[in-house]
């Protein structure tokens, strides 16, 4: 009897749940028409072209800008003079729209990584390779959205500056991504500022990000979105049957470890460590595949900064505080990664330009276009977004101010999740649930059992990412 009882008591449905009976489940955004044109415009040759060309310069090594010896037309500061002719002649078929300059530096001698040997061990010049395509409004135009890949190479040996380094997928794929992305996008007209990068330095220690980043913090860029494209080239491997060419990795920090005490503690006390604004922008990749790719390529979002024993140059964006995520194919070879070019016992080993599949970095290359896109067309993510928790209620108030830099009228999206899912399930426009003041919101949702975040979105329907409530006693 009791088995039969308990039986008839799970068979009876279920009413609905607070956090399911407002809303509805999230489905796809709003196709921007001018983003959906762009997509059609990536080239998956001219991508070939560009990484083949980049192979040529033999050694990109960022220790080879100290070398005198090198044939000529070889060594990465002949790869920066070239990356940097792309970029202008990219620059010149739009009229003019992309600004072109070096980021240059010098590093100096430094300790090595996790107690390694050093890795630079004299004054060696660094060029970063920059491309500004500022926004068609001046007040949204402080609003900036950057691409980046890292054009330096390595061998086995880190220090190695002459022998074969040919880098065709670390990381020879993420900058033809920030290459094409500054090709197809100098075509459109966004409101908001997108930069296209390509960094020297990351093999030795993310050295050239890490001086960019340094460079936007103290300049005051209003940067609200980093989007870092590192081993994208779709690796394949003769019989190897796991990689998937239908998936991309993105990985993206939780709490900053230089993140004060005490909101590291708060931060742990609501369990919102996957609230942070890196883990958001990631989000905001997923919904643009949502809108964008449905059923043909798909954005895994990975709750960790990096793989294991690797990092890459969003981590010199993160920990500046800019939101930064990285991309990555779904499944490496490490035999074609960081490898002295041989065959040993009919296995090849080093990063050539036969491993990379042009189709899948092309996908790449348009999932990247379409978030710059759609982040540029937005207007800005809402500012100081809070939950009020004055009071013991079921309801939950969320007040918020608006974005910093924007010049059009904002509509703003209320997104939920519950607190074991990763990504966002539920969403209403805020005008349904009005609160007691502008830019607020009242919601029959328990604050207790969901996760929820702000979106403002523009006219055209492109919306920015999500921004996480802090509580608030006001």
């Amino acid at each position: 009897m009791p088995s039969v009882f308990f039986a008839q008591q799970k068979a009876a449905p279920e009413a609905k749940l607070d956090f399911q009976a407002v809303g509805a489940p999230l489905k796809a955004d709003h196709v921007v028409p001018q983003i959906a044109a762009a997509l059609k415009l990536v080239s998956s040759e001219h991508i070939k072209a560009n990484i083949t060309h980049l192979v040529e310069f033999h050694n990109r090594s960022t220790l080879s800008s100290t070398e005198t010896d090198l044939k000529p037309g070889t060594g990465v500061f002949a790869a920066a003079d070239w990356i940097k002719s792309q970029f202008e002649s990219y620059g010149k078929e739009c009229g003019g729209c992309l600004e072109v300059f070096l980021d240059e530096s010098i590093e100096q001698p430094q300790p090595g990584l996790n107690n390694g040997p050093p890795r630079i061990v004299k004054p060696t010049p660094l060029r970063n390779v920059v491309a500004v395509m500022k926004g068609t409004d001046p007040t949204a135009a402080k609003r900036m959205y950057l691409v980046t890949g890292h054009y330096d190479t390595r061998e086995t040996d880190v220090m190695n500056t002459h022998d074969f380094a040919p880098g065709a997928n670390d990381d020879s794929s993420g900058t033809a991504v920030s290459m094409e992305a500054a090709r197809v996008l100098s075509r459109f007209k966004f409101p908001g500022t997108i930069v296209f990068v390509a960094v020297a330095g990351e093999e030795q220690g993310l050295n050239g990000s890490r001086h960019l980043a340094e460079r936007a913090r103290k300049e005051g860029w209003q940067l609200e979105g980093v989007l870092n494209n590192d081993i994208v080239g779709g690796d394949t491997t003769p019989g190897d049957r796991l990689q998937s060419k239908q998936r991309i990795r993105v990985f993206s920090q939780g709490i900053l470890p230089s993140a004060p005490l005490e909101q590291i503690r708060q931060t742990l006390s609501l369990g919102a460590e996957s609230e942070t604004p890196s883990r958001q922008l990631a989000r905001e990749v997923l919904a643009v595949g949502r809108t964008y790719f449905a059923g043909s390529f798909r954005p895994v979002m990975e709750l960790r900064l990096d793989r294991f024993l690797r990092g890459g140059d969003h981590r010199s964006f993160s920990e500046v505080g800019f939101a930064a995520v990285r991309f990555t194919e779904w499944r490496e070879n490490f035999d074609h990664q960081h490898q002295h070019v041989r065959t040993e016992n009919g296995k090849e080993y080093g990063d050539l330009l036969k491993f990379d599949d042009f189709s899948y970095i092309a996908q790449v290359a348009r999932l990247n276009i379409a978030t710059l896109g759609t982040l540029a067309d937005s207007p800005g993510t809402p500012q100081r977004v809070r939950v009020a928790t004055s009071n013991l209620d079921n309801d939950t108030i969320l007040k918020w101010d608006v974005p910093t830099s924007y010049a059009q009228p904002v509509t703003y999206q209320i997104v939920w999740r519950e607190t074991a899912m990763n990504d966002w399930q539920y969403f209403v426009d805020a005008k349904q649930f009005p609160g007691g003041e502008p830019n607020s919101v009242r919601l029959p949702v328990s604050k207790d059992n969901v996760f929820f975040g702000v979106r403002a979105c523009s006219s055209s329907g492109a919306c920015s990412q999500a921004v996480a409530p802090i509580p608030s006693r006001n």
